[in-house]
């Protein structure tokens, strides 16, 4: 393979190997602290980041609010504590080394107001933002201010095409490079447009290459381009290094830090990673966030599969096929649906999926009295995680709604990611992970289930394998 050659960002030479950034405690200030301490950049995650106590345990995210927006500002709170811990915790162990980045969701609950935070309360310590799950426009802005590099994370040049225009072209020096994560590969949610086709995943270096033509034509000739999503061995990316068209490129890992001996997941995540097939990663469009995302099957994903599939359309009149009569609810509402529907649905209940819920779009999803009552406890307990959630109605704006109907066809976000960061449930609870998790348990290296330390991963990738 061709030498990995160094890369500069932000005025310093590294490794142009980058840590994807994982949300709610999964890319931690110790797993951050440790890859750069290797050379590369390690990037924490900003989401909801744990804090801990005099002893070093972790201070469980509970929330004492009565009200949706109270339970929001302690979010706020626990958020910015956290994201201020890990950081610190990444520059001790960083020992000069490398580089300390921060990841953040655009569309998640008051980010700007996070982030902000984090980094007026680590000066010195945090030297670039990576962002994604949306269009942040007042990312440019927000990290200039501090002096701090940002790296939008875009699927397509047409994305950030639209974000340079209006408003990235005012901030040009302060743009470290551009992240292009590839919505077909990378883990978790996913940004994929409405006309792309989930199922049909397209060449990465056509799309990298048009964003590359779209940078030149602004003079971002120099700055690089971080591909995500779906590297695993470099050798496989050979044509990519030092490659005159596409300009300077590093390359970016969420999937194969997890399994490292600093991860701070579970060894039940863990001992999981080694077991996946091809295929067992997939997309879907369950999150309450309206994007796709990646994530391991499991039973989790199998009931949410199954509220969708227990699905039928109602009216509440008799019009047109809809002449079925049904009695739905404790009060006995009649509502009208098509006649085989109702068939349909009398075939769930005769197998306990007993309580119809009504969606947004005037349909009824069957599910059991136990899930019912676990979806409405979800609903009411929500803290406002995201901009706006499909799930709960929750809106960050002045009304605090979405001005839709709750969603039970989805689920709390928030509740799943803090449950499987900090237990062994890797069965009802959401995985995320690459599409190319599956090469753990056919990559000769991690044979006989052994697990590096960040270091020893850091080195390994270097080599090309």
């Amino acid at each position: 393979m061709k030498p990995l050659n160094s890369i500069r960002l932000a005025g310093k030479e590294v490794l142009p190997l980058i840590e994807g950034g994982k949300g709610i405690a999964v890319s931690n200030g110790q797993s951050t602290g440790a890859w750069a301490g290797a050379g590369g950049v390690g990037t924490f995650s900003g989401v909801n980041a744990d804090s801990y106590d005099a002893a070093g345990n972790i201070l469980p995210q509970i929330y004492h609010g009565k009200t949706r927006r109270e339970r929001h500002d302690e979010l706020i709170q626990y958020s910015i504590k956290g994201g201020i811990t890990q950081a610190k915790i990444a520059h001790e162990m960083a020992g000069g080394n490398g580089l300390i980045h921060v990841n953040v969701l655009w569309e998640m609950g008051a980010c700007e107001t996070i982030l902000q935070g984090i980094l007026d309360g680590t000066k010195g310590l945090i030297s670039g933002v990576t962002c994604g799950a949306g269009m942040p426009y007042k990312l440019a802005e927000l990290c200039a201010a501090r002096g701090i590099y940002y790296y939008p994370i875009v699927s397509s040049g047409r994305a950030f095409n639209a974000l340079w225009k209006r408003a990235y072209h005012k901030f040009p020096e302060w743009l470290g490079g551009v992240v292009y994560e590839d919505p077909w590969r990378a883990g978790g949610h996913n940004g994929l447009s409405n006309v792309e086709d989930p199922e049909k995943p397209q060449d990465p270096m056509p799309r990298v290459l048009e964003l590359r033509k779209v940078m030149r034509g602004y003079g971002l000739e120099h700055q690089p381009i971080i591909m995500a999503g779906g590297v695993w061995w470099l050798s496989e990316w050979e044509d990519w290094l030092d490659n005159a068209e596409l300009g300077p490129v590093a390359f970016q890992f969420g999937t194969r830090p997890l399994l490292t001996r600093e991860s701070p997941i579970s060894d039940a995540w863990k001992k999981k990673l080694l077991t996946l097939k091809n295929g067992d990663v997939n997309l879907n469009k369950f999150s309450p966030t309206g994007f796709y995302s990646s994530a391991v099957r499991n039973p989790f994903l199998a009931e949410l599969q199954q509220r969708s599939e227990h699905q039928i359309p109602f009216t509440t009149e008799a019009v047109g096929e809809h002449t079925a009569e049904m009695a739905i609810g404790a009060r006995g509402r009649k509502v009208y649906v098509v006649p085989v529907d109702k068939e349909h649905a009398e075939n769930w209940i005769a197998a306990g999926f007993n309580e119809a819920m009504r969606t947004p779009d005037n349909t009824l999803i069957f599910v059991t009295k136990e899930r019912e009552n676990a979806i409405l406890k979800d609903q009411i307990d929500c803290m406002g995680c995201l901009s706006a959630c499909q799930f709960s109605n929750w809106a960050q704006n002045e009304e605090g709604t979405t001005g839709r109907k709750a969603d039970p066809r989805s689920f709390c976000i928030q509740k799943t990611l803090q449950n499987i960061s900090h237990s062994e449930d890797v069965d009802n609870q959401l995985m995320f992970a690459g599409h190319n998790a599956y090469r753990f348990a056919n990559d000769p290296w991690y044979a006989n289930g052994f697990i590096p330390t960040v270091k020893q991963l850091v080195e390994r990738i270097a080599t090309g394998y």
